[in-house]
C-alpha cells in the first residue's frame, strides 16, 4: 500500500490532469499550456470553462471565478467535505492506481512561461473593465495607493505573444499578483507583499482584496501590513511578522485558512485571530460584497407606497 500523502505533499506531487483522469474527466484539446474541461463543479456548464495548468499545479473555473490548487479543487468537488476528509479522498484516488508524480516536486514559482514583459504601468482609472471589477469588489476607492493597471504580454518558446491587462499588486521580489474579472494569477516570482506602517503593529492577510476590504472598514488604522499572496508562503509571513509585538491575523474562514491560522499562532503564540469580524463569510471581501448588495435594499422602505398620500377616496 502506498504511503498516504499530507496536504503539502499532495499539492507538490499530484498532477491535476491525472487526478481528473482518475475521476473520469478528460480535457478537450489543450489551449497552449492549459488543459480545458467542461466544468465538473457546475451542472450548467456546456462549454469548456475550467482550465488546468499542470506545470503550476493550479485550476481556474471561468464560470465561477474560483480556482486554486489540488486541495482547493477537492474542497469544491467533494463539497461540503471538510479539509481533512478531502485529503483522505485525494489519497484514496491517488492509491487506486499510482498517479504519475510531477517531474518538479520542489516549491514552484508562480510563473513558468518562458518570457513575460510588463509594457505599461498606469495608475488606476485608465481602463474601465479594471475599474468596474474593483468597484464590484467594493475596493476601488481605497485601491489607488496600492494597485496599478498593467499591460503585459507572455511569450511562448515559439515567440508567439498573448497580451493581457489586469490590476497589479506588487510583491517584495518584484513580481505582480494580477487580477481581473476573468483571471487570477502571478507574473514573475511569487512572494509576500509588505506595506510599511506602525513599526509595532501588523495585520496579516491571505490576499490583497482582503487587505483592501480591511482598509475600507478601517481607513485610519496605521498598522503595517503583510499579504501572503498564497498560503504556501506562510513561513515567509511568519518570518516577516515576528519583529512585531502586536499581530492581527485575517485569514479565510475555510478549512485551509483556519488550519494556517492555527499554524501561524503555533509559531507566534501572541498573534490574534481576528477573522471573527467576518464570521459567516469566507473572507473579508465576501463580507464587504454582501454589505454592498444589501445596502440598496436596506435603503428602501418595506412598503414602497407607505409614504404616498392619497388625496381622495372612492
Amino acid at each position: 500500500m502506498l504511503k498516504s500523502l499530507n496536504a503539502s505533499e499532495l499539492k507538490q506531487q499530484v498532477s491535476l490532469v491525472e487526478l481528473l483522469s482518475r475521476l473520469g474527466y478528460e480535457p478537450v484539446p489543450r489551449r497552449g499550456r492549459e488543459a480545458m474541461y467542461i466544468s465538473m463543479l457546475r451542472d450548467d456548464d456546456t462549454r469548456p470553462s475550467l482550465s488546468v495548468n499542470d506545470e503550476l499545479g493550479v485550476w481556474y473555473d471561468h464560470g465561477t471565478g474560483k480556482g486554486g490548487n489540488v486541495i482547493d479543487f477537492g474542497l469544491a468537488y467533494w463539497k461540503p467535505a471538510g479539509f481533512q476528509e478531502v485529503v483522505e479522498k485525494l489519497n484514496e484516488v491517488y492509491q487506486r492506481t499510482p498517479l504519475p508524480a510531477k517531474a518538479q516536486t520542489r516549491p514552484r514559482n508562480a510563473i513558468k512561461e518562458p518570457h513575460y514583459k510588463v509594457e505599461v504601468v498606469n495608475p488606476l482609472g485608465t481602463r474601465l473593465p479594471i475599474t468596474e471589477y474593483l468597484k464590484s469588489r467594493g475596493v476601488f476607492h481605497v485601491a489607488g495607493p496600492y494597485l496599478r493597471e498593467l499591460n503585459y504580454y507572455i511569450e511562448n518558446k515559439k515567440g508567439n505573444r498573448r497580451y493581457f491587462f489586469a490590476a497589479g499588486w506588487l510583491n517584495e521580489c518584484g513580481g505582480w499578483e494580477v487580477r481581473n474579472r476573468f483571471f487570477k494569477g502571478c507574473i514573475g516570482t511569487k512572494a509576500i507583499s509588505f506595506v510599511d506602517g506602525n513599526p509595532r503593529k501588523v495585520a496579516v492577510f491571505e490576499g490583497f482584496l482582503d487587505f483592501l476590504s480591511w482598509k475600507v472598514e478601517k481607513p485610519d488604522d496605521d498598522r503595517s501590513v503583510i499579504v501572503l499572496n498564497s498560503l504556501s508562503l506562510l513561513k515567509a509571513g511568519v518570518g516577516k511578522a515576528k519583529s512585531f509585538p502586536d499581530i492581527d491575523l485575517y485569514f479565510d474562514r475555510d478549512p485551509p485558512g483556519l488550519l494556517h491560522t492555527r499554524e501561524f499562532i503555533g509559531e507566534l503564540p501572541y498573534a490574534t485571530d481576528r477573522s471573527n469580524v467576518y464570521d459567516g463569510y469566507k473572507d473579508f471581501n465576501d463580507k464587504l460584497q454582501a454589505s454592498l448588495k444589501a445596502s440598496p435594499m436596506e435603503a428602501k422602505p418595506a412598503d414602497l407606497f407607505a409614504n404616498v398620500k392619497v388625496p381622495f377616496r372612492r
